[in-house]
């Protein structure tokens, strides 16, 4: 008789073998479109979140069924590792010091333009559905719970939008603070609304109070999980200095552990992971704070995966008119609440014109929490208007995760603050010799050229030097081609011999030239050469061997110092 277990195990290993297979093809193919399609859409001006959800709606449930639903299913995990990186990166952003320059600003700005849309959204649906149905409990319960839903709005699509653009200012800030506490107020907002409609329709919603203390849990375990997650990280990273590879693992080692452990225990791993990401800004030491960058640079691929698979699920061909009318009343009722929620809250607390204005911009995207919320509609009311809710939601999802990109970059755009977020080495790697060059003859703000020819006499390149704030003089011959530098610890030396000094000329005293850079050269490339062979400056000239100058180490540093105080001085001015 043949052994179960003998035939079993091959057949298990082969199915494996299987699956591990179709998933690393299904990963390639979720990756390549992912990128195309943001590629495409960012060539047409367009943010590229935008055309990740796009490319997964054409081949998710709403086009080519390329990805199935209980292959979505499965690959849910993806979505959650995304969501705790958005949640760590928002709270990297929530410095003490902002929070108590916004603090109340963001609590004013947070409840009317939460509550706003709720009121807006509940009101005019409950109107429509009484006007079609002439039943006011369902009109009534679905506005309230629609209403509720509303007030959520999606972290994870506006801030990819942020970080695209490199944006920084009042408006970026204000954006940040508001998406990662919104969601709270969704939660609350929806227990209410729950409880309300319960006895009028039926369901099996739990109690005011059973769920409002549910909702303290999740909020208050959750920040307690991730802030001892944060404890630890910062503890481990205090010996890590300058080892990269070693900060990045540890940081996603505490991260994963932190949502693994939400997970189990059924918390909210977004509010957890920004718990995290606040405790290492605020208290861990200085020196591990670049941690943040770290983490950020790795999640571009995570974030394409997460954005099809939002675009995938989506399935735009389940609405019905009826409720294809609810879901553009809703999406219509929760813009017009958030714009004069945020813009009143706003102005009542004198936050910035840019956050006046362009706020309402930033807050029309719809993920995560709005269908989660959704979800439990469905399941708290299934016999009545859950299944109603999950569609509804489901078509405004698909609707708003497409335009809501789109508009925070106007706003962003619009408040001047796209390309701010800048580093000394973001100016470094886009800057070249030629911009730091003012003109063919000037170096930096300098007057006048920092070159001598060669039969000019010492008395003439004292003067020359006496003249000119630089350091260093390139040295050129009669047809202007460069043939070596002079610096000024040279001449002090040769200042020494005494009396027959003078008569020397240059071409006695210059150093012959061994590196040179042209216009064109990068500055990453000119630091390159100045640490490898150990310069403080090294002569300009041009693809003809004409002498241009010369560049100064410090003369670089001053003006990426002083871009950098440019941009900060246009960063008060957006704040003022």
């Amino acid at each position: 008789m043949d052994d179960p277990l003998a035939n079993l195990l091959p057949a298990i290993f082969h199915f494996s073998k299987i699956q591990a297979t179709q998933l690393v093809l299904l990963l390639g193919i979720i990756l390549f479109v992912g990128a195309l399609g943001g590629w495409l859409f960012q060539k047409l001006k367009i943010p590229q979140v935008v055309g990740y959800i796009v490319m997964g709606i054409l081949i998710g449930s709403s086009g080519f069924h390329i990805l199935e639903p209980n292959v979505i299913a499965a690959l849910d995990p993806i979505s959650t590792v995304a969501l705790s990186l958005i949640g760590f990166l928002i709270g990297g952003e929530l410095k003490l010091n902002v929070i108590k320059k916004y603090g109340k600003q963001f609590i004013s700005i947070l409840l009317f333009e939460a509550i706003t849309p709720a009121i807006v959204v509940g009101g005019i649906v409950t109107l429509v559905v009484w006007l079609f149905t002439k039943d006011i409990t369902h009109a009534v319960s679905l506005g309230l719970l629609l209403g509720a839903i509303c007030s959520a709005t999606a972290p994870a699509a506006t801030t990819d939008v942020l970080v695209e653009y490199r944006t920084r200012g009042p408006l970026t800030t204000t954006v940040y603070g508001i998406v990662a506490m919104d969601d709270a107020v969704a939660l609350i907002l929806y227990t209410i609304a729950s409880t309300i409609v319960t006895p009028l329709i039926g369901g099996n919603s739990l109690g005011f109070l059973p769920q409002l203390l549910n909702i303290f849990r999740d909020i208050f375990g959750s920040l307690l999980i991730g802030g001892a997650f944060g404890f630890l990280l910062s503890l481990l990273t205090r010996r890590l200095i300058n080892k990269e590879a070693r900060i990045l693992t540890f940081a996603l080692g505490c991260l994963f552990l932190c949502t693994g452990v939400c997970e189990t225990f059924n918390f909210d791993n977004i509010l957890a992971a920004m718990s995290l990401g606040f405790v290492m800004v605020n208290f861990a030491p200085a020196k591990t704070k670049g941690v943040f960058p770290l983490v950020e640079k790795y999640t571009p691929p995570i974030y394409v995966l997460f954005f099809v698979l939002v675009g995938a699920k989506l399935n735009i061909w389940i609405i019905t008119p009826f409720l294809g009318l609810i879901a553009i009343i809703y999406v219509l009722g929760r813009t017009l609440g958030k714009s004069i929620g945020s813009t009143f809250g706003a102005w009542l607390t004198k936050a910035p014109k840019t956050v006046q204005k362009y706020l309402p911009y930033c807050l029309l995207s719809q993920a995560g929490v709005a269908i989660g919320l959704s979800i439990a509609a469905g399941n708290d009311f299934a016999d009545s208007i859950g299944p109603q809710i999950l569609l509804i939601i489901t078509a405004t999802t698909f609707i708003v995760q497409l335009i809501g990109p789109v508009f925070v970059k106007i706003g962003v755009t619009k408040a001047g603050e796209c390309g701010l977020n800048v580093t000394v080495e973001d100016i470094k790697k886009n800057s070249r010799v030629t911009d730091v060059m003012w003109g063919k003859e000037k170096v930096c703000n300098y007057d006048s050229p920092a070159i001598v020819n060669e039969n000019d006499s010492l008395f003439t390149i004292l003067n020359a030097f006496s003249r000119n704030q630089n350091l260093n003089y390139a040295v050129k011959n009669h047809q202007g081609k460069l043939v070596g530098t002079i610096s000024l610890e040279h001449l002090k030396e040769v200042m020494q011999i005494g009396d027959f000094a003078e008569s020397m000329l240059a071409m006695d005293i210059m150093d012959p030239v061994t590196i040179t850079v042209k216009p064109s050269t990068t500055l990453p490339d000119a630091y390159q050469l100045f640490e490898e062979n150990d310069l403080d400056a090294i002569p300009i000239e041009d693809t003809d061997g004409d002498t241009l100058g010369i560049l100064e180490k410090t003369t670089v540093d001053h003006y990426l110092h002083t871009r950098i105080i440019e941009l900060n001085r246009k960063l008060d001015e957006l704040d003022n």
